[in-house]
This record gives structure tokens, sequence and C-alpha cells, in this order.
């Protein structure tokens, strides 16, 4: 809650944390895990199409940083994204419309899910693929941007059994 706070705090339009950090959470509560996963980046996105400059995106992740210097923050623009993907990760994407877009397109469906924190403190919760795979421990690939080498490279990097047993791996 006090990351969901924080993201809140910055006024954005359209936002959400999701990704790894919620696959992390979910994963260890149903691995009775009591020490959190290591996480390399807390994905904090958001999507606003009238400035898709990369200092804002530093600003915001630098204003978290102060605020919560114990969290490794991610910021990103997916209104931009691009607009950097393809010196990233090596061939064009078209540009994004919307958040819930943006998180469709994540790499493996129990990780395109998002949630945010509303004003009243409800949780709005983005899964355009549904909750099953995160809920059911299963890492299968999103074929939306992913193809099958990334995907395996993936998995080789993540080591997804090693931390948590009991998921099941489609398509390696």
């Amino acid at each position: 809650m006090p990351v969901l706070r924080a993201a809140r705090a910055l006024d954005l339009a359209d936002w959400c944390i999701g990704a790894g950090a919620l696959r992390n959470l979910v994963w260890d509560a149903l691995h009775g895990h009591t020490i959190p996963s290591c996480l390399p980046d807390l994905d904090l996105v958001y999507f606003d199409a009238a400035d898709l400059s990369t200092a804002r995106d530093a600003a915001l992740q630098a204003s978290l940083a102060a605020s919560h210097p114990d969290i490794p923050w991610e910021v990103t623009n997916q209104a931009a994204v691009h607009l950097w993907f393809a010196d990233h990760f090596g061939y064009q994407v078209p540009p994004l419309l919307s958040l819930e877009e943006a998180v469709a397109s994540w790499p493996e469906y129990a990780t395109a899910v998002g949630v945010a924190l509303n004003a009243d403190d409800s949780l709005r919760v983005i899964a355009p693929h549904g909750l099953g795979d995160l809920f059911e421990m299963v890492v299968r690939r999103n074929p939306a941007r992913v193809s099958v080498e990334t995907y395996r490279q993936r998995l080789a990097q993540k080591r997804y059994a090693e931390r948590w047993p009991r998921v099941t791996v489609v398509g390696e």
C-alpha cells in the first residue's frame, strides 16, 4: 500500500504498478514465502500521449526515489514505448493507444497485470488477459510482443521454478 500511495501522489491521469512486482507478491504469498522475492525494479507505468519526453519519466522516478529510496523504481510512459523499443529490443512496434493496451502487451500473461489505487483507496485492476495465469502460477508467453526466442531467454533469466517450484511453464 505505501508503494501504491506514493504512485497515486504523483497525480497521474492513468497509471498502474504491475508486471514482476505483482507476480512476485502473489507467487510468494501462494508459496508461503515470508521473505519477499528480490525485484530488480518496480514498474510504475502511466499513459500520457501529450508528453512523451524521457525527462518526465526521469523526474517522476526521481520524485519517487526521494520519498521511497529503498524501492527500485522504474517509471515509463507507455505512450512513448514505440520511440525507444527498437533500440532496446531490436524491432519496431506501433504506438500504444492506452494503458490497457500496453499492459496487454507485456511478456507473459501472468505479468500482464497492473494495479492502481483510486482516490477512495479501492483498487483498480488492469488484467486484459484475466487473472488466471497469475493465480494459477502459470508462465505462458504473450505473443503480442514477445518472440519464442525472447520468451526462452526470459525463462532462462528469470528461473521461475527455482523460487516458485509450483509454477507451471507453458511452451518452453
